[in-house]
């Protein structure tokens, strides 16, 4: 009698759950390497062990191949290729009727991920081989199994940097670091498989298919191929970006509030690219692809991050009279965002001494080997000044711990230089902490202590390593005889809020023992997160004399209907102070003061029994207009994956001066565990409000 195959059932829902996929689908198998599923096989005839032969195999990939890793051919107990090879044997079950068999497949820790074709050819002591294709699965990063190189060791960690659906991005300055609030939906359905999509999209599969099917057996590959098709600059990748207006034909970065919503516009668009991204945007697309895969990983945000363009490890940094002036190719940015991804880095040490988190950043700043992308950079490199290894780590080191070179711009176009600022770069570099909406500061992984012996001889190390010299000896020091000795500062005196006027004072401490006639010129500008300038807002000249030990203070005011419109695209005011000597204007002193001010109060809740399938729950807005003037072009648009299908948004043409308006939505959860709502305002006037609140939804009664 002939032994075939007359169903399978792949146990969907008791494998995903067993492989921390139940998230994604209950209906589809969505399997970690390295770990055991089961397959059950009703036969027509009797199953004999010791005479049948049961041969699978498994392939992924155009051209599957056994000397590529694409394609495994394996017997029960038994594997015909090497020791990576696919494995099979009879799960025991004294439950399963006659005739049926169940089968653990476990494919090795360090398979390559995606998209898999399983078969199976039967053959017995009196029939010849009969094959059958079984089903699809789809393969992911396991960092739950030791042997795979992203192996997390501790649950607490797999549960906010895999399985989280959510997080906080921190921006802001860094004096005044605020959260917002970002729905990554790595689970949402759809999101596996547009994940795939973007790997078969990258250039190196378009070039050579089978080479890349194989190569995503290794993170480090996978992650740089995320990294390069998050962003559009050299391939039909994710997000374009944009750092200033027009934002013709897209959204302005401001907008997103997810990245479920961007991925599936790209993937509906037959993959053209979705406008437009700033860091952030680029940083937590990234987040729910490396997540969804299976790669652990958190955003980071720098502030006072450095763009060295030129990689000697310094930035130079311009000032006219009229404030920073856009004299040099580099730039420090109020804040920038990437992401860490946690994988073992054996292609840089045996003993393990680089494994752990990896800066891995897909805003596209400058190339590596050519490409739009960058990393992954070693953290522990970066903290060591290693900056000769692989990827990008002399980058990465240079935007937390350049020196920043300031000079002084005449107006016939010469320059002197006045500064050097060892620790303005780098500052409160930050990640959401494990299980809590809070910051947590991990400016020490990146970078000694700022003063510290330890941080000069590590920069040191990191110029010596590096390939492009900094300034000589004599150009280093020759700034200090261009330095005034009086001690500048601006200090603000209330905490700024957009819509209020901005309150300062200049304080001026002359350390001298001389009377001198200063020139003053104060400046306010407003700058776009990347540092750059999008116009001037005002500036005022001040001539005073100060007497030798004398203090002096100038109050500095900036009215909301001075900076309120030339703040709509940009992140911060820029006050600079540039105090010269009227007698010898080659003796220049400069400070500055980076102000973002805080956003109206704007608020979700949620309202209901948070129980799945328990019936609707209810999400509540509310804004005040805080101005003296009607808002125009409102929208609030509210997200939350697991919690709402879709994005859902109201419009509204006009707030009057101080009205308060609440809206209210319906929404049935759809996913148990921890979730979150966020909300987003924009207006005419506002850009980039955000609201959130977590929403922790039970499972269904008895299930």
């Amino acid at each position: 009698m002939s032994l075939d195959v007359v169903k399978v059932d792949l146990n969907c829902e008791k494998n995903n759950r067993a492989h921390n996929t139940i998230d994604i689908s209950a209906s589809r198998l969505i399997v970690r390497r390295g770990q055991s599923f089961l397959v059950r096989l009703e036969l027509r005839g009797p199953f004999r062990p010791t005479t049948d032969v049961l041969e699978l195999t498994v392939e992924t990939g155009p051209k599957p191949s056994e000397r590529l890793g694409t394609r495994s051919v394996f017997r029960l107990s038994a594997s015909l290729g090497n020791d990576s090879s696919w494995m099979a044997e009879v799960h025991r079950d004294s439950n399963l009727p006659a005739g049926s068999v169940t089968l653990g497949i476990t494919s090795p820790a360090n398979a390559p991920v995606g998209e898999y074709r399983l078969s199976l050819s039967v053959k017995t002591s009196t029939t010849a081989v009969t094959g059958r294709s079984l089903c699809k699965l789809i393969l992911l990063f396991n960092p739950w199994c030791q042997e795979d190189w992203v192996y997390l060791p501790k649950q607490e960690e797999r549960q906010e940097y895999v399985m989280t659906e959510h997080g906080l991005v921190f921006i802001g300055g860094s004096r005044s670091i605020s959260s917002m609030a970002w729905d990554f939906g790595q689970f949402e359905p759809d999101i596996v498989d547009i994940c795939l999509k973007m790997l078969d999209m990258n250039p190196k599969c378009l070039r050579n298919p089978p080479e890349d099917f194989s190569a995503r057996c290794n993170p480090i590959y996978v992650s740089r191929v995320v990294s390069a098709m998050v962003n559009t600059n050299d391939d039909k990748g994710v997000v374009a970006g944009r750092w200033s207006e027009p934002y013709a034909g897209g959204e302005r970065p401001t907008s997103w509030h997810g990245s479920v919503d961007i991925l599936r516009r790209w993937y509906q668009s037959n993959c053209n690219p979705v406008k437009y991204g700033q860091c952030w945007v680029f940083a937590s697309v990234m987040c729910t692809v490396l997540r969804c895969l299976g790669i652990p990983c958190r955003v980071i945000t720098n502030f006072g991050s450095a763009h060295d363009t030129d990689k000697n490890l310094t930035i130079d940094k311009y000032y006219s009279d009229y404030g920073i002036c856009p004299e040099s190719n580099d730039s420090v940015w109020n804040f920038h965002v990437w992401v860490e991804a946690w994988m073992k880095r054996p292609d840089l040490s045996r003993d393990s001494l680089y494994d752990g988190w990896q800066v891995v950043d897909a805003t596209p700043q400058e190339t590596s080997n050519g490409v739009f992308c960058c990393g992954p950079a070693p953290v522990k490199a970066i903290l060591e000044g290693h900056t000769d290894l692989k990827y990008d780590v002399d980058f990465v080191f240079a935007e937390v711990n350049a020196d920043q070179v300031e000079w002084k711009v005449f107006p016939d176009g010469s320059k002197t230089r006045i500064n050097t600022d060892t620790s303005s770069v780098g500052q409160n570099i930050s990640t959401k902490a494990i299980g809590i909406d809070r910051r947590q500061d991990i400016t020490a992984n990146y970078k000694y202590a700022e003063g510290t012996e330890m941080e000069r001889i590590v920069y040191n190390q990191a110029v010596r390593r590096g390939t492009k010299p900094r300034y000589s000896d004599d150009t280093v020091d020759n700034h200090l005889q261009n330095r005034l000795d009086v001690s500048p500062s601006i200090v603000l005196l209330n905490k700024p809020v957009y819509g209020q006027d901005i309150d300062l004072k200049l304080t001026l401490k002359n350390d001298d023992r001389v009377t001198r006639t200063l020139l003053i010129r104060v400046n306010a500008q407003a700058v776009r997160i990347n540092g750059t300038i999008s116009s001037q807002i005002q500036s005022q000249l001040i001539e005073q004399m100060i007497l030798p030990n004398q203090d002096l203070a100038f109050p500095i005011l900036i009215p909301f209907s001075v900076y309120g419109e030339k703040m709509l695209e940009s992140n911060s005011v820029k006050v600079s102070a540039v105090v010269s000597d009227k007698g010898n204007p080659e003796l220049v002193r400069i400070t500055e003061q980076d102000i973002v001010p805080d956003t109206p109060p704007f608020s979700i809740t949620a309202n209901g029994s948070a129980v799945l399938y328990g019936g609707e729950m209810t999400a509540e807005t509310m804004f005040e207009n805080p101005l003296s003037e009607y808002l125009t072009d409102c929208c609030i648009t509210v997200t939350g994956s697991g919690l709402l299908k879709q994005p859902i948004e109201s419009r509204i043409p006009m707030l009057k001066p101080r009205q308060r308006i609440r809206l209210t939505w319906a929404f049935t959860p759809s996913r148990p565990g921890l979730k979150k709502l966020v909300a987003t305002f924009d207006c005419g006037q506002f850009r980039n409000i955000k609201a959130s609140c977590n929403v922790e939804v039970r499972p269904a009664p008895g299930a």
